[in-house]
């Protein structure tokens, strides 16, 4: 799998993150489809309130109202346009997932809700400009596996 992220989610990520500090912060990736396997996140949700030191968690009410607003924007063309996963910081922690980002994206691609793959993006801002990350595949019956992060073409 390969993702993109549009230059304006970039900024939003890097003023959210300079802004949080310390705290980890996360949200709700939207992507669209560019072709089987390859992905921009186009829009995301950021929930600033609930996360600490070393730990987030996101409200999902907040998150829904989100989603939901941007499957009317979307014209709801589910196929191309859709919940493509998750992100939190990690600003004092390697980028990569730990043992409770793991488990709580299986039991989400496991769950009941119908998901059957979602990514986890995982990002860290060096130097107030440069974001650091990783981003990771979560399928239903499958282990975790890395994705691809291509850079934005115009």
């Amino acid at each position: 799998m390969q993702v993109e992220f549009a230059d304006s989610v970039k900024e939003q990520l890097r003023k959210a993150l300079r802004a949080a500090g310390s705290r980890e912060i996360g949200g709700v990736l939207m992507g669209e489809q560019i072709e089987p396997g390859h992905f921009r996140v186009v829009d995301l949700t950021i929930d600033s309130q609930t996360g600490g030191q070393a730990h987030f968690v996101r409200s999902s009410e907040a998150h829904a109202e989100a989603l939901n607003a941007f499957f009317c924007e979307t014209g709801h063309q589910y196929d191309r346009f859709n919940y493509l996963g998750e992100w939190h910081s990690h600003p004092r922690f390697p980028v990569t997932p730990s043992a409770q980002d793991v488990e709580s994206m299986v039991d989400l691609v496991n769950g009941e809700r119908g998901i059957d793959f979602a990514v986890l993006l995982i990002v860290r801002l060096q130097w107030w400009r440069k974001i650091s990350c990783s981003c990771t595949l979560f399928r239903r019956h499958f282990s975790p596996s890395p994705v691809v992060i291509l850079e934005h073409r115009h």
